[in-house]
């Protein structure tokens, strides 16, 4: 119930979403966040919004930037998801209650923008930016 926050980290080359956690804006939050961040690439630099949570959770030999200038990214691919998401559109009735169904569909927007969604000046996915391709086939029992 309540303060239900949406994190992300993003690849900034690619734009590729690395990982989403729902939860409360808390420090465990953010530490989920860095673990499960952790291994996708080499996340020695970080870009925030100046909330003290990130000085007290990243761990040292990673470069903190705070600012509006290095978040423009994150920002524009947080509208993308917001407007492919009724229940993350603010100011609407059809906003989600329930934080279990806000992760699932948090998941399955992720998943889209991730491995469907085209940008409309590079016409490719981010997955295809970041050289990961999508490989289709069965199991051979």
């Amino acid at each position: 119930m309540g303060d239900c926050w949406i994190g992300t980290t993003i690849a900034t080359d690619s734009g590729l979403i690395l990982s989403l956690r729902v939860g409360k804006h808390t420090d465990e939050f953010l530490a989920e966040l860095v673990r499960s961040t952790e291994g996708k690439t080499a996340c020695d630099q970080w870009r925030s919004d100046g909330w003290g949570a990130y000085e007290r959770v990243l761990p040292e030999w990673v470069t903190l930037w705070v600012g509006k200038a290095g978040t423009q990214k994150i920002e524009r691919t947080n509208g993308i998801l917001r407007g492919q998401t009724g229940r993350w559109q603010r100011r609407q009735h059809k906003f989600g209650k329930v934080w279990k169904q806000t992760e699932v569909s948090a998941r399955l927007i992720v998943s889209y923008f991730n491995w469907i969604w085209k940008n409309s000046w590079t016409k490719t996915t981010a997955a295809e930016r970041a050289g990961l391709q999508l490989v289709a086939g069965f199991a051979k029992s």
